[in-house]
C-alpha cells in the first residue's frame, strides 16, 4: 500500500495537475542533514543529546575526555619555561659578546691609526685583529644561538596552538539550528577521529525536488517564485526555483508502470526558506507554478 501511494505521489510530481491555469506538483520536503564529527578521538564522558533531542547553534553536544591532551599541554609549557631561562642566558651571552666586539673594535681603530703613524709595529695590530676576528665569530655565535632558541619559540607555540585546539574539540558543538536525528555513539564509548557523533537535520532552509516533462520547462525559469501548500497549514508559503537540470532523465526508477518508465522528465529544485521551522523535514508538500 505504501509502494503505491509513493508511486502516486512521484507520478503527481511529474505530470502535475491544473488549479486555476497553475501546475501542481507533490514533493516532499528535505532539511539538510549533518553529520556533526568528533574532531579528535577519545571516550564520550557526555552526550547531552538523544534522538529527537531539538538543537540551537552552539549547544553542547558531547564531551570528549582530554586527560592526556592536558598532559600534553603540560609538558610543552614546561617546554616553553625551560627555554624562556635559555633565551635569558642567550641574550647575556650575546649583549656580553656584543659589547667585547666593540670593545676589540675600538683598540683595534686605535691600534691600526699608530700604526699608519709608524707609532706601533705591525705585530700589535696583527694581534689586535686577531682578536677581532674572535670577538666577531663569538658575537655571531651568540647571535645564531638566539635565533634558534626563538625559532624553536615559534615551534612550541605552534604545538602549543594545536593542543589547545585539540581540547577546545573535545567539547562537541551544534553547528547549527536543528533536530538530532541520528546518534551514532552512546556515553563511555570510544569515538574515532573525524567519525560522526550524531546527525542533525537542518530545516531553516527547506528544499524539494520535482520532476517536469519537456512541454512544462520553457515555463520553468531560475529564480522564479512557487508557492507551497502544506495540509493543515492556514497559510500558503513560498519557495523560489533554484536548480534546473541541465538534462533529461529517465522517469524515477520507483514508477515501473510501463507508460512511464521511458519517459523523459527534468528534475527541478526548490528551495523554502522555514526560519521559524514550519515546514518539517519528510513532510508532503504541494508546489504551484
Amino acid at each position: 500500500m505504501k509502494s503505491t501511494i509513493y508511486i502516486l505521489i512521484i507520478l503527481i510530481s511529474i505530470y502535475g495537475c491544473k488549479n486555476n491555469g497553475r501546475n501542481q506538483y507533490t514533493g516532499v520536503l528535505e532539511g539538510t542533514d549533518i553529520k556533526v564529527p568528533a574532531l579528535v578521538g577519545g571516550q564520550i564522558l557526555n552526550l547531552y543529546v538523544d534522538t529527537g533531542s531539538l538543537v540551537v547553534k552552539n549547544q553542547k553536544i558531547a564531551l570528549i575526555d582530554s586527560t592526556e591532551l592536558s598532559f600534553q599541554r603540560q609538558q610543552l609549557q614546561a617546554s616553553w619555561q625551560e627555554l624562556k631561562i635559555q633565551q635569558e642566558i642567550a641574550h647575556t651571552a650575546f649583549d656580553k659578546t656584543t659589547s667585547d666586539l666593540a670593545s676589540v673594535q675600538e683598540k683595534y681603530d686605535r691600534i691600526d691609526q699608530l700604526y699608519q703613524k709608524n707609532s706601533a709595529p705591525k705585530q700589535n695590530l696583527d694581534d689586535v685583529q686577531n682578536q677581532l676576528q674572535a670577538a666577531t665569530a663569538a658575537n655571531q655565535s651568540a647571535r645564531q644561538n638566539l635565533q634558534s632558541l626563538t625559532a624553536r619559540q615559534e615551534q612550541i607555540q605552534a604545538q602549543l596552538n594545536i593542543i589547545n585546539k585539540k581540547i577546545h574539540d573535545t567539547i562537541i558543538l551544534a553547528p547549527c539550528d536543528g533536530v538530532i536525528t541520528a546518534k551514532y555513539y552512546e556515553a563511555g564509548e570510544a569515538a574515532v577521529p573525524l567519525s560522526a557523533v550524531v546527525e542533525i537535520i537542518d530545516i531553516r532552509t527547506i528544499e524539494t525536488k520535482i520532476y517536469i516533462n519537456e512541454s512544462q520547462l520553457s515555463q520553468v525559469q531560475y529564480g522564479q517564485p512557487v508557492k507551497i501548500l502544506i495540509d493543515g497549514l492556514n497559510k500558503t508559503m513560498t519557495g523560489q526555483v533554484s536548480w534546473i537540470s541541465p538534462k533529461a532523465e529517465f522517469t524515477p526508477k520507483s514508477i515501473m508502470t510501463p507508460e512511464t518508465r521511458t519517459s523523459l522528465v527534468y528534475a527541478v529544485k526548490i528551495t523554502i526558506d522555514n526560519p521559524d521551522g514550519i515546514l518539517k523535514h519528510g513532510m508532503p508538500a504541494v508546489i504551484e507554478l
